[in-house]
């Protein structure tokens, strides 16, 4: 396949950006997408040119830190999959692709593709912690918890972090990744004893970073690689309201 590349460059967080353009010949539809991005880096380190910078790990669709906004979708126009499993045979020859960063206040461009995603993390944070017993594995029996209940704590802790919600949503909103940290202890009595003070500290930190409000659009569940569901932020506004 012949593409047409249109990918954002930035030097650094303090550079105006701006899209360059790269023709790519010979592109198989059986390259990921990272593969064919490879490819091109390979080109230009052979041209004696700066390549394009952007976040990668495991490759495996599990981190998320692949993320990049692609012809208009966070991790590419498939749904529920990172970047890093987005293959190539989901574009058609003469296509033209845009690829650009994260935009949101609170993940500053540091090069090219890559964010600062820093700010997820400092919402963990301020989360703290769990009350409970460490050493020996307890005797699974021990804390009653209901199927339903489990599932849906799982389903919540599976959310990577990546930040895709937050690229999707107008507003910039981290409601969909706070409310899915939440949910995964606020299910569960292990995580009922600070269960106030986590939602309070979370949602005051995220607030503090710059992250917008919440308008019930759904592009954050419809963009999310690991399908996390919008029922996670009715859950948060609840825990928030009993916290006071």
């Amino acid at each position: 396949m012949k593409l047409t590349l249109k990918i954002w460059r930035q030097k650094n967080p303090k550079a105006k950006g701006n899209f360059e353009t790269y023709i790519m010949d010979n592109v198989s539809p059986k390259m990921a997408f990272l593969e064919m991005l490879d490819a091109l880096n390979k080109r230009l380190v052979e041209e004696h040119k700066d390549p394009v910078a952007f976040d990668h790990d495991c490759r495996e669709g599990i981190c998320g830190s692949c993320g990049m906004y692609i012809n208009g979708h966070p991790h590419g126009p498939v749904p529920a999959i990172t970047t890093c499993s987005l293959s190539m045979r989901y574009f058609k020859d003469g296509d033209t692709i845009w690829v650009e960063p994260w935009r949101a206040k609170p993940f500053p461009v540091i090069k090219d593709l890559i964010v600062d995603r820093s700010a997820f993390d400092k919402i963990q944070i301020a989360g703290g912690f769990i009350s409970v017993n460490t050493g020996a594995a307890p005797e699974a029996n021990s804390i009653l918890i209901q199927k339903k209940k489990s599932d849906d704590a799982f389903d919540s802790a599976i959310c990577i972090g990546c930040g895709a919600c937050v690229a999707a949503c107008k507003n910039a909103s981290a409601m969909l990744f706070v409310s899915a940290k939440i949910s995964q202890f606020a299910l569960l009595p292990q995580g009922r004893v600070e269960a106030r003070e986590r939602v309070r500290a979370m949602v005051e930190k995220m607030d503090e970073l710059g992250f917008g409000n919440c308008s019930n659009t759904g592009a954050c569940e419809a963009e999310c690689p690991k399908e996390i569901k919008l029922v996670n932020i009715a859950r948060l506004n609840r825990e928030y309201y009993k916290a006071f």
